[in-house]
């Protein structure tokens, strides 16, 4: 994902005409590696762990276990990811890893803190309109993903809808698990997506050239 300064107006030296994916920069001479295979790793396999609970795959008592992956891998990974973003002046990658890293953060915080202290029905309708402002975030980030490569609209997008879909389950929607279970599946595709894109961007990376199409 490579976005160029849009303040020169125009392309670095070598750089293809067209447009650029936008969780990475590129710069003459990097200082630092690009950020965004790590981060889209971490929100990847913590999403897939999560998902497979909200899709009803392995029981609700499992939660707890994607605590620690939360914090270590989808909170602070994403988090440095994001600082390195900020570092490399990449606004889309510095802004998405950043509230994604501390997205996992607070669900850290939700399910093994607040939770234990509340009722499950005083609980679901704040849960549910948190869910939905993750969908909300997601969504506007998926528009603005729109400028970047394929592989990166794929994940915003089936993103925003899980979301959504969790949103609708948390707050009793259709009188079952069915909106939550659904919103699971499609989490499970999302991680599928940002794990295939942060494969293909380390592979690409350390191939100096294109193995894995993410346009």
């Amino acid at each position: 994902m490579s976005v160029n300064n849009p303040a020169s107006g125009q392309q670095p030296m070598g750089a293809q005409a067209g447009p650029q994916p936008v969780m990475h920069t590129q710069e003459a001479t990097p200082a630092i590696a690009d950020p965004a295979p790590l981060g889209l790793a971490g929100f990847g396999v913590t999403t897939m762990l999560l998902s497979f609970i909200n899709a009803g795959i392995i029981g609700a008592g499992a939660t707890t276990a994607v605590l620690p992956m939360a914090a270590a891998y989808g909170g602070f990974g994403q988090l440095l990811a994001g600082m390195w973003a900020f570092k490399r002046g990449n606004t889309f990658a510095a802004t998405a890893f950043t509230s994604y890293g501390a997205f996992w953060f607070s669900y850290y915080l939700l399910v093994g803190v607040w939770a234990k202290t509340v009722t499950p029905a005083d609980a679901s309708p704040i849960i549910g309109l948190y869910l939905f402002m993750w969908g909300v975030f997601t969504l506007y980030m998926f528009v603005a993903s729109l400028g970047g490569t394929r592989a990166v609209q794929v994940v915003f997008l089936l993103l925003f809808i899980t979301f959504f879909l969790l949103a609708f389950g948390a707050w009793g929607w259709g009188g079952g698990t069915g909106f939550s279970h659904i919103g699971g599946y499609f989490g499970i595709i999302t991680a599928i997506a940002a794990l295939y894109t942060s494969f293909a961007d380390v592979t690409n990376a350390t191939f100096k050239r294109v193995v894995l199409p993410t346009n």
